[in-house]
């Protein structure tokens, strides 16, 4: 996870430049500060929000402005600009706003409605684990666990990148989501990349060669 920079005309971006005209701009989020805030922002709006003083409506919705109180409350260098930019690019889509409203866009352990609505859904996604679970997931399927739903990611890197929280060599299961879909098994896109699902039954799954 990177900086944040913020070009003075198309506001925050991600790199050295700004992808619309090039400037180099000025610092608005150091690395560090970003994954503090980041992993902040990301645990009270998905699994401790009366800790961080929030309340989440049923839908996974609070006010912007509580969670920029929230957030400046908690670290004194932090600024509403902090908040608005890394909302703004967060390369995984983490974060839903509108109408003066934010969310997490999914992983929830706190039970919300989320309320997604249909999107296309890829033939085959994919899940990544530690190799020592296989032979029960073989058995079982894939539980949510501790969160609200299953997560898959649309392409084999970041199905090996979420497995790599487990497992240096994650082993990749391939779910035959074209299969769960004409079935009746409901799969929503929830993120940049990132789809959920109530359960996945062993047999949708296979392992990568």
């Amino acid at each position: 996870m990177s900086e944040i920079r913020r070009c003075s005309d198309h506001g925050p971006f991600e790199g050295e430049t700004c992808p619309v005209c090039g400037e180099s701009g000025g610092q608005l989020l150091g690395e560090d500060r970003r994954k503090r805030l980041s992993k902040f922002m990301s645990g009270a709006l998905r699994h401790f929000p009366e800790d961080a003083g929030l309340a989440l409506d049923t839908r996974g919705w609070v006010a912007y402005d509580d969670l920029v109180g929230s957030v400046t409350g908690k670290y004194d260098w932090a600024e509403p600009d902090h908040v608005a930019g890394l909302i703004a690019i967060d390369p995984k889509g983490r974060f839903e706003r509108a109408d003066e409203r934010v969310r997490a866009a999914y992983g929830h352990s706190v039970e919300v409605d989320l309320d997604a609505p249909e999107t296309p859904v890829p033939d085959e996604l994919y899940h990544g684990t530690a190799p020592e679970t296989v032979p029960a997931i073989r058995e079982q399927g894939l539980k949510p666990m501790e969160r609200q739903r299953v997560h898959l990611s649309e392409t084999v890197e970041g199905a090996r990148e979420v497995g790599r929280r487990h497992a240096t060599d994650p082993t990749i299961l391939v779910v035959d989501a074209a299969r769960m879909d004409t079935e009746g098994r409901r799969i929503v896109r929830r993120g940049e990349g990132i789809y959920t699902t109530e359960r996945v039954l062993p047999e949708y799954l296979s392992v990568l060669d």
